[in-house]
């Protein structure tokens, strides 16, 4: 049917309160003059928001295409194993806190997915957890200096944790020699006045110690005091700032990627990135959020124990792209970064997605030729074989099946 097999593609901005106003709408060549929240630039074909295909025909549903052409759009083999295009690529701006969260396995999604459907929940309840029976394995390249919490520190770091915060000293025995579990749970299920008794002097102190110039963002205070240092009402304290302190504190630099599997606790803090996830919208939230956040389903499928955060560089494949390796057959990611007169050699396995980040590139087909450039998204359907160029430079993030 499509003649074609590079087009251009149009993602679906999300606006969520957490995000910033000015990186993507200043990617995107747009004046933000409604001043909304520009969270997340979403690429592909999920059906909460597909993004849209530019053909001669008009703008076409990616969702539509790869249901009705799917040996064309995503290839056969692609199509048998998933039924689907199996990744999700975003480019995220992160100004606030995200929810503490965990992501399920792929057997525990669908156990999750087929309860709440038995139990009659509707799939657009503020009280769903699973909304499709997917796990969301999921990969973070840094655009900027970037922030997150990723997974528990290490056994002796959250004791010495523990001993240091005076507020935390009767969490000392619970915590014992290592148990996670114990602490979380402790944690997540205390009384909200015990809460506020514990955390209250903390949060003023820390906010204290900040305005004073004591701390970094390296520190969990830092972030401690950017949630409240602005908050009028002292009464209901979210029991996430204890992940603040007990989760590992990470930074990342532009290029540089962090993984995150099913169980690991984590979330992001602030900054710019591309993620690319499988195919999902399954969250389980734990704090740090005023949506629906199921303490007993997020213990459940969390993992409790120490990790330590793997800041992977890449690694450099031949002609101006750098892979980042990820363990799930649903996605892989690359950087491609080019330039003058540099070039890159591509033959699509899948339907593959190019976001431009910055500067302009030349994609040259065996029967279409397309310019990209920053703010712009390239679409290569499976089996089209391309060469790209470019005059000056280009920051490019590809997303394929591997």
């Amino acid at each position: 049917m499509f003649q074609d097999k590079i087009f251009k593609l149009k993602g679906k901005v999300q606006h969520y309160a957490w995000g910033g106003y000015e990186y993507i709408p200043q990617w995107m060549g747009i004046q933000n003059t409604e001043h909304k929240p520009y969270a997340e630039y979403w690429m592909g074909a999920h059906p909460l928001a597909p993004s849209a295909i530019l053909t001669q025909h008009g703008e076409l549903s990616l969702n539509q295409l790869v249901h009705d052409h799917h040996a064309e759009f995503i290839g056969e083999k692609v199509f048998q194993q998933f039924g689907e295009l199996p990744y999700l690529f975003k480019i995220l701006d992160v100004k606030d806190m995200l929810s503490i969260q965990v992501h399920p396995g792929k057997a525990a999604a669908a156990a999750g997915f087929e309860a709440e459907e038995a139990a009659g929940v509707k799939i657009n309840s503020e009280f769903r957890n699973y909304k499709d029976r997917n796990h969301k394995p999921e990969v973070m390249v840094a655009l900027s200096e970037f922030w997150l919490l990723h997974g528990f520190m290490q056994k002796d770091k959250l004791k010495q944790v523990l001993q240091s915060v005076p507020e935390f000293h009767p969490l000392i025995n619970i915590y014992g020699d290592g148990n996670y579990k114990a602490l979380s749970e402790h944690g997540m299920y205390m009384p909200q006045q015990e809460v506020n008794e514990m955390l209250v002097p903390l949060i003023q102190r820390e906010i204290q110690r900040k305005q004073n110039g004591e701390l970094t963002k390296a520190d969990p205070g830092w972030w401690v005091s950017k949630l409240y240092e602005n908050e009028e009402e002292w009464e209901n304290i979210d029991r996430g700032v204890f992940s603040i302190y007990f989760f590992n504190i990470v930074e990342v630099h532009p290029g540089e990627a962090v993984y995150q599997g099913a169980g690991v606790p984590h979330a992001y803090l602030e900054g710019q990135n591309v993620e690319l996830m499988a195919n999902s919208d399954n969250v389980l939230r734990g704090g740090l959020t005023p949506k629906h956040v199921d303490v007993g389903e997020l213990l459940k499928h969390t993992i409790f124990e120490a990790i330590v955060p793997n800041v992977m560089k890449g690694e450099q494949k031949e002609n101006g792209e750098v892979n980042y390796s990820c363990p799930v057959a649903d996605f892989g990611i690359s950087k491609i970064e080019l330039q003058q007169n540099g070039s890159y050699q591509n033959t699509a396995n899948s339907l593959e997605i190019f976001v431009v980040i910055d500067g302009a590139m030349h994609i040259k087909g065996m029967t279409k030729n397309l310019p990209v450039s920053k703010g712009e998204v390239a679409v290569i359907l499976a089996g089209e074989t391309c060469h790209i160029s470019t005059d000056s430079h280009v920051l490019a993030y590809k997303a394929f099946v591997p």
